[in-house]
């Protein structure tokens, strides 16, 4: 390659953040990396999101001890990709729960992913040597489905394609409080290489048709208030469909990939250039908004090696 992908000389430390958003609900967060959510039950513990390796999930778990001693029972994982599922094994719940979806891409794609997301952005595999291999579920659902932590409801639901195809989000009703995964962040870029931007948007509809009082992201800080909630769902539509409608244009008269990526680069930069992580995403975003334009439902595979030829492409 001439040159590296910004995440691959990202190795500065982030400062994490964990902020309480509901009686007995956590937000995780460290400066734009992943974040994981914490939900306490009457007996028990629900973790979102288990971090990229035990080491990481260790430190998730350091917080949680901070408020309490209730055995983490349930973790969900709202999709597939490596840096939020790979951690899993420290936690040793009895249900780790995923979307169908999202388990059938482990299966279709899951270690190409793997090995595509350590080259990219080593900083997030602390720890790599730790992790047993990938991370399954033991419980799977289609739509929706409900997990009752004593008398604490709390419900996970496919509301539509957007960063993957198989998102899940987790509502805690009694609180009013969602778990997004990566379908809304907060000033940090959206990744999109595995994402459906036409789809998206509808997401967010559904999303913001709960009305909720707080949002842990997927990265970014925690959302504590409607105006928080409603300013971040707003950007991260702003973030997609500024992306998408640039290198839709290239893709419709015939243009190629570099001349998508210079449109989407003159669209974006202005507006996002500040985002967390927005270098690291942007070829990936370009690439698959450009594919998705000339019809190519279903993204296809990074590989390692596919990333090495997209970059060289987008750099001429």
């Amino acid at each position: 390659m001439a040159k590296a992908f910004a995440s691959q000389g990202d190795m500065t430390e982030k400062t994490i953040s964990f902020t309480e958003i509901g009686d007995g609900l956590w937000a995780f967060t460290a400066e734009g990396d992943p974040n994981s959510g914490v939900i306490i039950g009457d007996d028990s513990v629900m973790i979102v999101e288990a971090q990229a390796t035990p080491r990481l999930a260790a430190k998730v778990i350091e917080k949680v001890r901070e408020v309490t001693d209730k055995p983490i029972s349930h973790l969900v994982l709202t999709h597939y990709h490596a840096v939020r599922v790979l951690g899993a094994s420290a936690y040793d719940a009895d249900q780790i729960i995923m979307g169908e979806a999202a388990r059938a891409m482990v299966v279709e794609r899951g270690q190409e992913d793997w090995d595509s997301e350590f080259q990219r952005f080593p900083r997030l595999f602390e720890g790599h040597e730790s992790i047993p291999g990938l991370t399954y579920p033991t419980t799977t659902f289609s739509e929706d489905m409900s997990v009752y932590l004593g008398n604490r409801r709390v419900d996970l639901m496919h509301l539509g394609r957007a960063h993957t195809a198989g998102d899940i989000v987790i509502h805690v009703p009694d609180q009013n409080v969602m778990f997004t995964g990566d379908i809304v962040e907060d000033h940090s870029a959206c990744y999109c290489g595995d994402g459906h931007f036409r789809e998206w948007g509808p997401t967010l509809d559904n999303i913001a048709s709960f009305d909720v009082d707080a949002i842990a992201p997927g990265r970014g800080d925690a959302l504590v208030g409607k105006d928080a909630v409603e300013r971040a769902i707003e950007s991260t539509r702003d973030f997609v469909a500024s992306t998408y409608a640039p290198a839709a244009k290239v893709a419709a008269r015939g243009g190629s990939l570099k001349e998508a990526w210079d449109a989407v680069r003159a669209a974006c930069d202005p507006k996002f250039a500040d985002y967390a992580i927005y270098e690291h995403c942007l070829p990936f975003n370009v690439a698959r908004a450009y594919d998705e334009a000339r019809g190519i439902d279903t993204p296809r595979i990074w590989t390692a090696q596919r990333d090495i030829e997209m970059w060289e492409a987008l750099q001429g």
